[in-house]
């Protein structure tokens, strides 16, 4: 039997479709979304534009903001940033985000029309971001605060359980641009770091040749962007995230996520 259309699984408010979901969450994200909400986690999150343009509405420094990513375009997003993914029609993006942590709190907050003072939000352990915003979106369609656009004095706005990241978020750029500029450096042998250490994403891209990845203790997510390659998995505990691959022609997209802790593969 032909399997279903992928946007048939894109329903709203949040058009998602998780297709990888253990240490690193993979989805992808349809659209048209309907939201209001922003969203606040302590991970960073990556979006690739497979489709059409998006705008990711965040608030910088207590200012809002609007990043326009175009087709093609990639954005890495730091933690702790509030941010509204706006989505249209036939559009399809790719997000890659990482499982929280037991003592990771996630925010769903609403602000008052032309401001950012908290209208309504709600805080909670993220499991399942695809079925566990939708409960929170529509109670607040149903409450008080959206029918009066004011919050609810009888439900005072709690302190942030952490602080808000203050870093100045990057612009989104075309990937395969990117990539092409690289060619120098990835003759040389050596993986092309893509965000650098300021951030906990870790994302090489590799050339030809044989490479090894890194040895720490979570999922890896790998893109094939030229042509094929071989990738050896030692079955060994203690080596369960090291990945030997050789690529015998162009280039090659790695992608981890770096944690302090590794109890998530034990």
């Amino acid at each position: 039997m032909e399997k279903p259309p992928l946007r048939t699984s894109f329903l709203p408010p949040v058009c998602n479709k998780l297709m990888f979901f253990y240490q690193l969450n993979i989805m992808y994200v349809g659209g048209p979304n309907v939201r209001k909400d922003y969203h606040i986690e302590e991970g960073e999150e990556l979006f690739y534009q497979v489709r059409g343009d998006m705008v990711l509405k965040v608030v910088e420094n207590g200012k809002h903001k609007d990043i326009h990513i175009r087709e093609g375009e990639m954005f890495l997003l730091p933690a702790r940033i509030p941010h509204s993914p706006q989505r249209y029609a036939n559009t399809v993006g790719l997000v890659v985000e990482r499982r929280r942590l037991r003592s990771e709190t996630d925010g769903l907050r609403y602000f008052v029309d032309n401001s950012t003072d908290v209208l309504f939000e709600r805080w909670f352990y993220c499991e399942n971001l695809g079925t566990q915003l939708v409960p929170i979106i529509k109670e607040f369609m149903d409450s008080k605060q959206n029918k009066t656009g004011k919050p609810d004095p009888a439900e005072p706005i709690k302190p942030t359980p952490y602080s808000l990241n203050t870093m100045k978020v990057m612009a989104p750029f075309c990937f395969r641009e990117w990539v092409e500029k690289q060619k120098p450096a990835l003759a040389s042998g050596q993986p092309v770091d893509m965000f650098g250490t300021q951030f906990e994403t870790e994302t090489f891209l590799f050339g030809s040749g044989t490479s090894e990845t890194s040895r720490r203790k979570t999922d890896g997510w790998i893109w094939q962007l030229v042509t094929h390659s071989s990738i050896l998995h030692p079955v060994t505990p203690f080596l369960s995230s090291v990945i030997f691959f050789y690529v015998p022609t162009v280039l090659y997209f790695y992608f981890s996520l770096i944690l302090s802790f590794s109890y998530f593969l034990l």
